[in-house]
């Protein structure tokens, strides 16, 4: 890999996908770095699947939207190898080949065509991540951001299981837990400092359990004898589709499927959210 560093194919190889993504994209050369080698995957979008070009070097992984392909992407996207983390997922009749890449701030399933580039990729991934994590002296990240449940996984609310979605009941994402939910069922809002400096929406379980975190850990450094931080926590305000600044009906939410569980990797088939 290393030997690869300062040649005249690895920065023309680089040349080229900055090229392809043009202005919009990043500039991708620097000193050490190295492409090893590059993709289409299949990315699992909140609307549906997309195929995405994915580019991986040895400190970073690159991604982005196929306009027109090996001609031109846009969107591009970068993470840093130190933080991610790979998790293979069960198979499905809907998906096969899926694994989920993990980081704090953001994480998403993608799949391969077969068995062996799903191992191909995730094998030279894992390893530059060693190497990466080596390089740095950084711990592996242990704290993940939730991945978005896609909108065709369920046509009912996935926390009261109670509202249909419609043309005109509106999807909606916890951005704690990743569930599809209503609009009743997440009202709330909560400061999640590593996903944003605003508060985020929550799904109501998923509001009471950071609430009641957030108290514990108040009433700890109380204890300690250092003042009270003021809790990071928003009402409803804000946005339209949020409802009004009431928590009368927290209680409504239906624990059958709590923020807990893993939706992707408990082999729940998607039917199991359809009335």
């Amino acid at each position: 890999m290393d030997h690869l560093a300062n040649t005249e194919i690895n920065s023309q190889r680089i040349a080229a996908v900055e090229s392809c993504f043009g202005a919009s994209g990043q500039p991708l050369a620097l000193p050490g770095r190295v492409l090893l080698g590059e993709g289409v995957l299949t990315k699992e979008c909140r609307k549906k699947a997309k195929p995405r070009i994915f580019f991986l070097f040895n400190d970073i992984l690159v991604y982005g939207s196929i306009v027109l392909n090996k001609r031109k992407y846009r969107s591009q996207h970068i993470i840093p190898l130190e933080e991610v983390t790979l998790e293979l997922l069960p198979e499905t009749l809907q998906a096969k080949n899926r694994w989920m890449i993990k980081t704090a701030k953001k994480s998403f399933v993608v799949s391969a065509a077969s068995v062996t580039e799903r191992q191909e990729w995730i094998g030279h991934i894992e390893e530059c991540v060693r190497r990466q994590l080596l390089a740095t002296g950084c711990q592996p990240t242990t704290e993940h951001a939730a991945p978005w449940i896609p909108d065709k996984a369920t046509d009912i609310c996935m926390r009261c299981t109670q509202t249909r979605f419609s043309a005109l009941t509106r999807r909606h994402h916890c951005r704690k837990c990743g569930f599809v939910v209503c609009a009743e069922c997440s009202r709330e809002r909560f400061l999640l400092p590593r996903l944003s400096p605003k508060p985020l929406r929550v799904c109501s379980l998923c509001y009471r359990e950071l609430a009641a975190q957030k108290r514990q850990e108040e009433q700890e450094e109380q204890g300690r004898g250092l003042p009270g931080q003021p809790a990071h926590l928003a009402g409803a305000g804000g946005g339209a589709s949020s409802g009004d600044d009431d928590d009368s009906d927290e209680d409504k939410s239906n624990d059958d499927w709590p923020s807990r569980v893993k939706f992707y990797a408990s082999g729940v088939s998607w039917s199991s959210f359809h009335s």
